[in-house]
């Protein structure tokens, strides 16, 4: 089974953030011992792709999953100067 990925071995997400950007990744289990040992079993790095091939996978019947990104803004800490 090395290599091959079934739609029981792939998901695709999109991450929403509060900006209206949206990132789209592919993700696979993959295993560090064998297929046989369940606890060896996890799902890969996120890698990115494209809006298309997202859109694409989903209509083909693919595991989808969206996560809205809940960051709060960045914290502006204001320098100043000791003259």
């Amino acid at each position: 089974m090395m290599g091959v990925h079934t739609k029981q071995t792939v998901k695709y997400r999109c991450e929403r953030y509060p900006s209206g950007n949206e990132y789209y990744y592919k993700q696979e289990i993959i295993t560090h011992d064998t297929w046989e040992n369940i606890e060896s079993l996890q799902w890969s790095t996120p890698r990115p792709i494209t809006r298309k091939t997202f859109l694409a996978k989903k209509q083909q019947g693919y595991k989808i999953e969206y996560v809205d990104i809940q960051k709060p803004p960045a914290e502006l800490i204001p320098f100043t100067r000791d003259e």
